[in-house]
């Protein structure tokens, strides 16, 4: 169930293994505070720990049972904060999301973890090597884990914007193909990710507000440059959704025009096969007064005759492009 627990005094990491309750103890000294970690508890296995730092059952149930939307939350003396992870699988043109869920007060933070996207041991070592950042106590880890996920978005809106150009060089090619089904696919991809990005955008003016408990009035500059750069993201997201729009809408009329062209064709062939075919219902008709029926050039005449007005037509539909 836990999957790191440390004790952090004047930013330093204390050394040697803890349990939940000397971790505890230890966090009430001066310029302390515990970070806990945990990954997908059951509600029992998360019992000691909501013992322990007295966190409200409502943030537990939603912690434990996940699907939230990203917030920011205040029960009582603790906040609560909701994060959604993504990651971009090229292979499969598809993006994955999990939760990460945040319970921090006076000498606590709690992470609670879904999803293997979530992994928090890069934050530790990057907060761990700066001391001097992690005095700020527990908003200090709020600050570093929020600017992690939203530093995870640009991958992610960076892959789709290449399968985006990809996309756009399939819709104008001269090769008949139909990317419908895949510029719908991505579409829906981006709008998946809009919608788990941008509610956090509230949150983060909060955060950088002066007055919110257990943040740091100095951090509130570091807040507002993610809520600066999640901006960014989203602005992205909303663009290459405009894009897609703007492309599943290109493709549609590239088909018409195809279909377009295509009618064209066959309309042209089908006035050149006409000519043959009312040069054959004339001599079908059962007269004998039809004098070049006997006449010795008659057939190569007709022949002639025929060749040449198909090659008229071809030649005039030939210069209009419908051929």
């Amino acid at each position: 169930m836990i999957v790191d627990l440390a004790v952090y005094t004047n930013g330093v990491r204390r050394e040697g293994p803890l349990d939940l309750q000397e971790a505890l103890e230890t966090a009430s000294e001066p310029d302390s505070f515990v970070w806990v970690g945990l990954f997908q508890p059951s509600m029992e296995e998360f019992a000691a720990v909501r013992a322990e730092f007295d966190l409200h059952p409502l943030a537990v149930e939603d912690a434990v049972n996940a699907h939230q939307r990203p917030k920011l939350e205040q029960y009582g003396d603790s906040l609560f904060v909701v994060l959604k992870t993504a990651q971009y699988l090229d292979a499969s043109e598809e993006v994955t999301f999990a939760e990460l869920h945040l319970f921090i007060g006076d000498r606590f933070v709690v992470t609670v973890r879904h999803g293997e996207a979530t992994a928090l041991a890069d934050v530790r070592r990057s907060l761990e090597s700066r001391p001097e950042f992690l005095t700020h106590g527990p908003s200090a880890v709020l600050h570093a884990v929020v600017d992690a996920v939203v530093d995870g978005y640009e991958p992610v809106i960076s892959g789709i914007d290449n399968d985006l150009r990809e996309v756009e060089v399939e819709v104008f090619t001269h090769e008949r193909t139909n990317p419908a089904e895949r510029i719908f696919k991505l579409k829906r991809e981006v709008l998946d990710f809009h919608r788990n990005a941008e509610p956090f955008l509230e949150a983060l003016l909060v955060l950088q507000t002066a007055g919110v408990c257990h943040v740091e009035p100095a951090l509130a500059n570091h807040f507002r440059d993610v809520h600066d750069h999640l901006i960014r993201v989203v602005t992205r997201v909303d663009s290459t959704g405009a894009l897609l729009s703007d492309a599943l809408n290109a493709n549609l009329a590239q088909i018409s025009v195809r279909q377009n062209d295509d009618m064209r064709t066959i309309s042209a062939w089908v006035a050149i096969a006409a000519i043959p075919t009312m040069f054959g219902g004339v001599y079908g008709m059962n007269f004998d007064t039809m004098p070049e029926l006997r006449h010795p050039a008659g057939y190569p005449l007709v022949m002639t005759a025929m060749a040449v007005c198909c090659f008229l037509v071809w030649r005039r539909f030939r210069k209009a492009g419908w051929l």
